[in-house]
């Protein structure tokens, strides 16, 4: 069956619950899991970037940070369950797309993901990153509410 499972996160309760549900799925089909997490690259609408650059580096930095900490929360997780981890974070203006393409890369046969994650109103303004993995992923992918 599936061997190597790809659990996407963004910090929400949804997805946390969402990653025990696949971190007990590959545990009951033996199977190793790579959870990633895909963070937002700092954006603006103003020319003068030079003004910008600390405000830059200070979002860049937090934002590894807070992505580290839902990693590092998430193999803790896998551990406790006895189920093999490796952990990715990406930079990406489309998530799916990151989802998609490390899915690929690192030979994964499943993507395990929540529903949503951080709201609806979040989802309405831009775009379920659940539905766009299910329009465009080529492997399976099962969705938990």
């Amino acid at each position: 069956m599936y061997k190597h499972i790809l659990i996407p996160i963004d910090g929400s309760a949804l997805a946390y619950s969402g990653l025990d549900q696949g971190l007990g799925l590959a545990r009951a089909l033996g199977a190793s899991v790579t959870v990633l997490t895909v963070y937002s690259p700092f954006q603006t609408i103003s020319m003068e970037t030079v003004q910008l650059e600390g405000v830059r580096t200070e979002y860049e930095r937090h934002a590894r940070d807070l992505a580290q900490s839902y990693l590092a929360d998430a193999a803790a997780r896998a551990k406790a369950a006895g189920v093999a981890c490796t952990t990715e974070m990406r930079e990406s203006n489309n998530p799916y797309q990151a989802i998609i393409d490390l899915a690929m890369t690192q030979g994964c046969d499943l993507i395990a993901m929540s529903s949503r994650g951080h709201g609806a109103m979040a989802a309405m303004l831009l775009g379920s990153q659940t539905q766009k993995v299910l329009a465009h992923s080529t492997l399976p992918v099962m969705v938990y509410r």
